[in-house]
């Protein structure tokens, strides 16, 4: 909830976590992963556009045979945080952002 109350104020995403001392994204796919071995899951389509969630799902052992990307369209409520997953956090989006807001 920090976070967010740092974002309203202005702070993009990875700026509002690192001022609490945390790491850009602190999510680890480990729980997960072993949860999709259990059932016998061994290779996926995975809906995603970030590139380290497909690297983490894989360090379990997990065989990604396609990434889909998540298609949104940039609005003027979303396009700051778009940019920021973009240009500071490597997601694969489909934008050609000309300024740079993040």
């Amino acid at each position: 909830l920090r976070a967010y109350e740092l974002q309203r104020q202005g702070f993009d995403t990875v700026e509002a976590n690192e001022k609490l001392g945390f790491k850009a994204d602190l999510r680890d796919y480990g729980i997960g992963a072993q949860m999709l071995v259990d059932l016998g899951v061994k290779k996926m389509k995975l809906m995603t556009n970030n590139p380290k969630k497909m690297i983490g799902l894989e360090g379990y052992g997990l065989k990604i045979v396609e990434q889909v990307s998540i298609e949104v369209e940039p609005n003027e409520h979303n396009i700051g945080y778009l940019q920021c997953k973009q240009l500071k956090m490597g997601h694969l989006l489909n934008f050609d952002f000309t300024k740079k807001e993040c």
